[in-house]
């Protein structure tokens, strides 16, 4: 992808769906979601479709995606009672992407072909990993086969568009272990993989069990196996445009590509977080407190931020700097040039402009790019235009 085509972006129109519903919450994860809860299903849904229709109506939609928690969990007809919806108020584009994220153990052929005559065309599985033990140790309730038929059983459905996501520095993970789940991964033949280091949050129960003295991740091993993610999928003929994402040409999540373009998403359901009228607005986390709000004739939203000036400067960089066209240059990426830590980042061959774009050279320092990019002022310049 070129830069100009990433740029793009920028004024693409997007939704986010948020289904909390799970099985069971994984140790890890941080998200909001809910196991245990599904008595609740049927008044989130009718809630997050009295959210859509209060929304300002909006152009029609480049893209949808529907996140969790695990949205497959939750019956296809609600599914499609959802979308619906959001077709009502906003409209889709003729080409528009339409995702929904999946597990492996509750994907089957008449759900995917549900998925796929509700409107859905992009389907994206949490695999994880292809090692049972590691798929133990992540709490997951799918086995490795699992993996491999719900991605055959997706194509079978009619789905051209599938995603993997795996999760690298499990403790217990071995070089050969994750060599093994990305070959594995490589032979489902998806269109699009995702590769995620494990984290340690606060407050889940693999952050009570870290800070109880079990075995964290090794950042070293880590970081050595996202070298080995990116070598073997460059190989096998995959691009990455992202940190932590890669696809084959043509294939890349047009979703992320507007979220990482600044460019504008609505968003929908519990601890959901959205872009728009530039404003950055994220609704209340708890699924019950959501819900009670919607059924009351409140508002969701928990709060929401503008997005302009300098601050608009840096939002541009934080997101953009992601990819791996990075930015257009302009004045935020000229102040931190022009700073001691952005003077050290080129030196140390971090970041480089590259054809008047700022653009990060090794991706897995990316975190420490966007601590300087937020410790930014503005230039004196800029202060005076705002007086």
């Amino acid at each position: 992808m070129t830069p100009h085509e990433a740029d793009t972006f920028n004024r693409s129109a997007a939704a986010y769906v948020h289904i909390p519903f799970c099985s069971a919450v994984c140790p890890y994860c941080d998200f909001a979601v809910v196991a245990g809860q599904d008595h609740l299903i049927e008044r989130y849904v009718a809630a997050v479709c009295e959210e859509i229709g209060r929304s300002r109506a909006w152009r029609p939609l480049d893209a949808v995606y529907f996140g969790g928690g695990t949205p497959s969990h939750i019956e296809p007809r609600l599914i499609r009672q959802i979308l619906g919806a959001v077709v009502d108020r906003h409209g889709l584009a003729p080409d528009a992407e339409v995702s929904l994220e999946a597990n492996p153990e509750d994907f089957s052929a008449e759900r995917g072909e549900a998925l796929l005559d509700a409107g859905f065309n992009r389907i994206s599985f949490g695999a994880q990993s292809f090692d049972r033990r590691v798929l133990a140790s992540l709490g997951r309730r799918h086995q490795d086969d699992d993996i491999e038929a719900s991605v055959r059983v997706a194509r079978a459905s009619g789905f051209e568009n599938v995603s993997i996501d795996l999760i690298h520095g499990t403790p217990g993970e071995s070089d050969e272990s994750w060599a093994l789940t990305l070959r594995r991964g490589l032979e489902t033949e998806p269109d699009h993989i995702s590769c995620y280091a494990l984290t340690v949050e606060p407050g889940t129960p693999l952050g009570r069990s870290v800070r109880d003295g079990a075995e964290a991740p090794d950042p070293d091993a880590q970081a050595d196996r996202y070298e080995t993610a990116d070598a073997m999928l460059s190989k096998s003929g995959f691009d990455r445009y992202e940190v932590s994402n890669w696809a084959r040409p043509g294939r890349e999540c047009r979703y992320n590509l507007t979220v990482w373009a600044q460019g504008e998403y609505e968003a929908y359901g519990n601890g959901a977080h959205g872009f728009r009228d530039g404003f950055r607005f994220r609704n209340h986390r708890r699924v019950d407190a959501y819900i009670d709000r919607l059924e009351s004739g409140k508002s969701p939203r928990a709060g929401s931020d503008p997005v302009d000036g300098w601050d608009a400067e840096l939002d541009r960089l934080f997101v953009g700097l992601r990819r791996t066209v990075g930015v257009a240059c302009g004045p935020g990426a000229e102040v931190l040039l022009a700073s001691d830590e952005g003077s050290a980042l080129v030196e140390a061959g971090v970041v480089s402009l590259d054809d008047d774009r700022l653009v990060v050279r090794k991706p897995l320092l990316t975190d420490a790019v966007h601590r300087s990019v937020l410790a930014l002022s503005a230039p004196m310049v800029w202060v005076d235009d705002d007086a």
